[in-house]
């Protein structure tokens, strides 16, 4: 469970909490709310158990830059007990100042371990990073890392450099179990303010189509490919590729032209933006059979009804200033996408124990 020993007064307490009496009443309530809300809200996550793995992907806001104003004590109380819910979870936006990742990472229990990519450079990069966060007594990182490099390609009989992805994405293997996989996390390029910028397209096509050859055996990849890489069986592409809806050219290259499998709960969401009318977030996924496979449930938590809520923003502005817009306001604190979660099945035991007794006679 995650870290609030310092709400007690006199017992460590943070200087946030232990000035501001309110403030401090205000956070536990909260965190009483919020903790029943991820228990009976049906777009919670499911109770983690052996043999499901429950993976999540949030983008968190300007994780953590001074443009919305500093995330207060509460709100990184707040994301801990959302992100202690999955069994392994991928974050957009960390930025370059890894101090609001720290400071998460010290709310969770000394079970939870990070991986974080460098910063992107360049003006698109914005200086972000992309992070996975894991329960080291589910999850075991199998010590492959990297960041997504696009090979170059062949024009006209000579191989070129392409243009690569303007933030990099995140590459790790992890496993559960007799049960390994490969997560990709991303944060596509936004582009033009419509459903199907050609950047953005064209940075999913690329991304989706170096992604499945990888996950094809090398005998069937191009060949002038030089990568002769042994293939990734269970591969899952997960992050905020800002998809609006499914009838986009851009969730068609994800499913249609990369060949990635969305699975049925997030399918059928609304949105996972704060106002649940975008798709943004994604968990797609190529698997091998009776080795990792979709439950098919899958969706979002609104964690707006149980924290910084409309009714608490007359108790804000009391106490921070700056305050215009307080919905605008609270994305800083929390964000202003919904955490995305899939469940899937990794525990094949009886499978593979009927297998072994239908050879055995």
């Amino acid at each position: 469970m995650p870290r609030y020993w310092d709400l007690v007064p006199g017992v460590g307490a943070v200087p946030e909490w232990a000035a501001d009496d309110a403030a401090r009443t205000r956070a536990i309530a909260r965190l009483q709310a919020l903790r029943r809300g991820l228990r009976e809200e049906p777009g919670a996550p499911p109770p983690r158990t052996p043999g499901t793995l429950v993976l999540g992907s949030w983008n968190l806001r300007e994780f953590d830059s001074p443009k919305g104003g500093a995330r207060l004590e509460e709100s990184y109380a707040y994301i801990a007990e959302i992100v202690s819910r999955f069994d392994l979870v991928a974050i957009q936006e960390v930025r370059e100042d890894l101090r609001a990742l720290r400071r998460l990472m010290a709310r969770l229990s000394d079970q939870w371990d990070y991986i974080v990519s460098d910063v992107t450079a360049g003006t698109a990069g914005n200086s972000e990073r992309l992070a996975f966060l894991y329960d080291r007594r589910k999850v075991r990182f199998n010590g492959l890392a990297g960041e997504l490099v696009l090979p170059p390609v062949r024009v006209r009989g000579e191989t070129v450099p392409v243009t690569q992805i303007a933030r990099t994405p995140l590459m790790a293997g992890f496993q559960v179990g007799w049960t390994s996989f490969v997560l990709t996390t991303v944060h596509i390029l936004w582009g033009d303010d419509k459903a199907e910028p050609p950047q953005r397209v064209e940075e999913i096509r690329q991304i989706t189509t170096f992604l499945r050859r990888r996950t094809e055996p090398a005998s069937s990849r191009p060949s002038d490919s030089a990568d002769a890489a042994p293939p990734i069986d269970n591969f899952i592409l997960l992050g905020d590729f800002n998809i609006f809806d499914e009838q986009s050219k851009t969730f068609r290259v994800l499913t249609e032209d990369g060949g990635f499998t969305v699975p049925d709960g997030i399918r059928a969401l609304k949105g996972s933006n704060a106002l649940q009318n975008r798709k943004y977030d994604q968990i797609a996924y190529r698997a091998q059979p009776r080795r990792f496979a979709a439950t098919g449930a899958g969706g979002t938590f609104d964690y707006y009804r149980y924290v910084f809520t409309d009714a608490d923003a007359d108790a804000y502005r009391a106490v921070q200033q700056g305050i215009g817009s307080f919905r605008e306001w609270r994305t800083y604190q929390m964000s202003d996408h919904l955490p995305l979660w899939a469940e899937f099945r990794v525990d094949f035991s009886d499978d593979y124990l009927a297998e072994a007794a239908a050879a055995s006679g």
